[in-house]
């Protein structure tokens, strides 16, 4: 019993979802505004794909999936965090891209710096400081 146990644990996050209408769009701000790399992109159900990405090196990738059923695509609090060596570098890039980023970097005492931007179809992620 012991043995069935440590096999049947839960041992990593294999991937956090976003759902999207518009795959191509996604991924093309993914990967070409944001500059993460796209580790995958393969047929998904029916006619759509599944596609991840992620920051070079990271474990967890991003899916940008089609929305399943009774779920709507756009307009998420995703709860994903991407980390970056300077966050107000980070800031001012994605401003320059033309991004939906916050005004400003949120400073709030021994947290960290960090911002929220918008994707094309809404969804926000975070971008806080993390060391090298």
């Amino acid at each position: 019993m012991v043995n069935d146990m440590v096999d049947s644990r839960l041992n990593k996050l294999a991937n956090v979802i976003i759902p999207v209408d518009d795959q191509d769009r996604a991924l093309e701000f993914y990967t070409e505004t944001l500059g993460l790399e796209k580790r995958a992109d393969l047929p998904f159900g029916d006619g759509a794909r599944w596609i991840e990405v992620a920051p070079s090196g990271a474990g967890t990738p991003i899916a940008l999936c089609p929305p399943g059923p009774g779920v709507s695509a756009g307009g998420k609090d995703t709860g994903i965090s991407l980390g970056s060596e300077d966050v107000d570098v980070t800031h001012a890039h994605l401003q320059e891209r033309g991004v939906d980023v916050d005004a400003e970097v949120s400073r709030f005492g021994e947290i960290p710096p960090l911002f929220w931007f918008r994707d094309p179809e809404g969804n926000s992620l975070m971008v806080v400081q993390a060391g090298p």
